[in-house]
């Protein structure tokens, strides 16, 4: 699972970092709590050039009919993207980088209070996501949407959460992205354990609304 993130990044930086061409549309930065619905950046490859672009997230099928026609589709399973109907296209022909800073996962205290922890690169300023990416138009509304493909998590992350995003390293972006021929598919899985490290952030990020850095600041308990 994947349903909240943090990207800090300047556009530049990941403009060069990932040798693409910045949209002159992109999301605000620093956002520290990125949403479902939200739009992201993505990085994806048009007429054989990587571009920077911004994605609503939430993957919508070609058959919804609105926006909120049908599940909101924020995360596809690494096990079965390739055979679900909605998926199984662009797991082929449509695949995308999603960057991040960071994420949010939770647990439950004996009370049932939801406590986030934020998970982070143990040795890297960035996260990238793989994800899959869909044009949805409906009466004169279009979006570009995408999706994060999740995995079942490691030893180490499953004291948070039994799933946890597919991270690509930067020599594996290629191959995601359909640069480097075929076998993406041995991408989906869980990264090492030493790979994250995670602690626990201030409740107020339960909140959809709650902004600033000081979300993902550690907090004691």
């Amino acid at each position: 699972m994947c349903g909240r993130f943090a990207l800090t990044l300047p556009h530049d930086a990941m403009a060069q970092l990932f040798d693409a061409v910045p949209s002159n549309a992109l999301p605000d930065l620093p956002n520290y709590n990125i949403c479902p619905t939200n739009l992201v950046h993505a990085v994806h490859v048009l007429e054989g050039q990587r571009r920077l672009v911004a994605m609503r997230w939430g993957f919508l099928p070609h058959w919804y009919k609105t926006e909120n026609g049908g599940p909101l589709l924020i995360n596809a399973r690494a096990e079965t993207i390739a055979e679900k109907p909605a998926f199984k296209a662009a797991c082929r022909e449509r695949r995308c980088l999603i960057p991040a800073t960071g994420f949010f996962e939770w647990t439950k205290d004996e009370d049932g209070n939801r406590l986030p922890w934020y998970i982070h690169p143990a040795d890297a300023e960035l996260l990238v996501f793989a994800g899959v990416w869909q044009d949805w138009e409906r009466d004169g509304v279009a979006h570009r949407t995408c999706a994060i493909v999740t995995t079942g998590a490691n030893e180490r992350m499953s004291a948070i959460h039994h799933r946890q995003p597919v991270t690509l390293r930067p020599e594996d972006w290629a191959l995601w992205l359909g640069e480097a021929g075929h076998g993406a598919a041995t991408l989906m899985q869980a990264v090492p354990e030493d790979a994250m490290d995670f602690y626990r952030v201030d409740r107020r990020v339960n909140s959809n609304r709650a902004s600033g850095r000081e979300l993902i600041e550690p907090i004691e308990g």
